[in-house]
């Protein structure tokens, strides 16, 4: 079949599933709905609820200001999709075109795409984690059980890792009065992220509002009284913090083990993929069938060296979900790449943080507005002499200005008249991130290297599977572009 009679076939009688009933999964659904798309749209979701919004769960969720069961995304249009919510995917048939579920079914699909997400980290220990007052946040589910617990006045709650997430979960507690202890590996909040100077910042936040912080530290187990409740943790400089609440906030996992042995390129980074979006399988060749979107995607970057990039952040699920679902239904020649620039913010202790680009590559800092003392400036990072990323405490109106110069290339240090020429701002100093060897809690940029075929992550190629059945196929599956 030639390419356009495949493509407009496509259009008006094909099957697209989405693995993934997330933000980048619905985003991705109403794209093709505006771009023509009349076929089949399957939407598939391991958890009950449809697309909900993630980031009021740590805040005014946890806080109570809002239900949620209130937090569903907005609908931008109908999609008319066959929804199969509260099934997981657990296995990709390449070969035979088909996802199969945790119920036994097995879905045919033309196009597809994997919009899967991540996962909170568990806690390593199984017998500590199932205590009674151990929780994780990431799903509605996660926010409605930690809720109810600090509704009921909990005489501590014992934070583990002071990443954005754990961040924000010690300030909902002091906003509402609850004593809450912090323990993270580094020396300060967020270093994996925005670095140690950013970092000493953060440290002075929560100390200010009466966390108890803790860091240098790693929890080398949790304690349950005989009925099977949480009780205290015990940390590596040998303290014991009483608590009866604990909330693991060790990062995210990336929501790929349904894939093995498809021959697709996934790993614990993520699924790799063009600037296209479209998946590697694991010799590190594109498929034209698979794409993928979202924080499980894992895609190399042209402003940032090309670097194989997975972004944990809503408004790259936005855009890469568009790109994705643009090029599913468009010819080669009409595709586009994705080049969203990242950006990501958080709000915590009643400071508004928001960063553009990739900090995590910077080597190092300038101060270009305000002061860190007083808590409202911005930062610029450098790599190897161009800016590479900005952050803002409480300071946005610049961000805009910086993402200019980041998508330009701009040189750094920063040479303009708009710098604050304050003492520290007059010269960058080191951005002072951790040993990227060593794990911190809270990057929500991973640098992934350059190969889509990493040979530190381990791929099993796919199983030979059943002939496809007939129906809505292609009427020459060999030239399926």
């Amino acid at each position: 079949m030639p390419a356009e009679e495949f493509h407009e076939w496509l259009r008006r009688e094909g099957r697209i599933v989405v693995v993934g009933a997330s933000l980048a999964g619905l985003r991705a659904a109403e794209t093709l709905r505006a771009r023509g798309f009349a076929g089949s749209l399957t939407m598939i979701g391991d958890e009950p609820y449809p697309p909900y919004d993630r980031p009021p769960l740590s805040k005014a969720v946890l806080l109570g200001q809002a239900a949620p069961d209130r937090t569903d995304l907005p609908r931008r249009r109908a999609i008319d999709a066959t929804w199969r919510l509260g099934v997981a995917a657990t296995g990709l048939d390449l070969a035979g075109k088909r996802v199969r579920l945790a119920d036994g079914e097995e879905v045919p699909y033309d196009r597809l795409l994997i919009a899967t997400g991540v996962r909170a980290r568990p806690w390593p220990k199984e017998e500590e984690a199932q205590l009674d007052g151990v929780f994780v946040l990431r799903t509605r589910d996660d926010a409605v059980r930690l809720h109810r617990r600090l509704k009921a006045a909990p005489r501590r709650v014992f934070v583990i890792g002071a990443g954005f997430t754990g961040s924000e979960i010690a300030s909902a507690c002091r906003q509402q009065g609850i004593a809450v202890t912090v323990a993270e590996r580094a020396d300060a909040p967020l270093v994996g992220a925005l670095g140690g100077v950013v970092g000493a910042v953060a440290a002075d936040l929560h100390r200010d509002n009466g966390v108890d912080l803790r860091t240098g530290v790693t929890v080398t187990g949790l304690e349950g009284d005989s009925v099977g409740r949480v009780r205290a943790a015990h940390l590596s400089d040998g303290s014991v913090v009483e608590t009866d609440v604990v909330v693991v906030a060790l990062g995210a996992v990336r929501n790929t083990d349904w894939l093995a042995g498809s021959g697709l390129g996934a790993g614990p980074r993520g699924v790799a993929c063009d600037a296209g979006c479209r998946a590697f399988d694991f010799r590190g060749i594109v498929t034209d069938d698979v794409f993928v979107a979202g924080d499980v995607a894992r895609s190399p970057h042209p402003l940032f060296g090309y670097q194989f990039l997975s972004l944990e952040h809503w408004g790259n699920a936005v855009a890469q979900a568009e790109v994705a679902a643009h090029n599913m239904i468009s010819a080669s020649s009409d595709r586009r790449p994705h080049m969203w620039v990242p950006a990501f913010w958080s709000s915590q202790f009643g400071v508004n943080i928001k960063s553009i680009g990739v900090p995590s590559m910077g080597t190092e800092i300038m101060i270009t507005q305000g002061s860190l003392a007083e808590r409202r400036f911005v930062g610029v990072y450098g790599h190897q002499g161009r800016v590479i990323a900005a952050v803002s405490f409480d300071n946005t109106r610049w961000l805009e200005f910086y993402q200019r110069l980041i998508e330009s290339g701009s040189p750094f240090p920063v040479e303009f008249p708009t710098v604050d020429r304050r003492p520290e701002g007059r010269r960058p100093v080191p951005a002072d991130f951790p040993d990227p060897s060593l794990p911190t809690h809270g990057p929500t940029v991973t640098l992934s290297g350059y190969s889509p075929a990493d040979r530190r992550l381990v791929f099993t190629p796919s199983r030979p599977s059943p002939a496809p059945s007939a129906p809505h196929r292609p009427t020459d599956p060999r030239n399926p572009s």
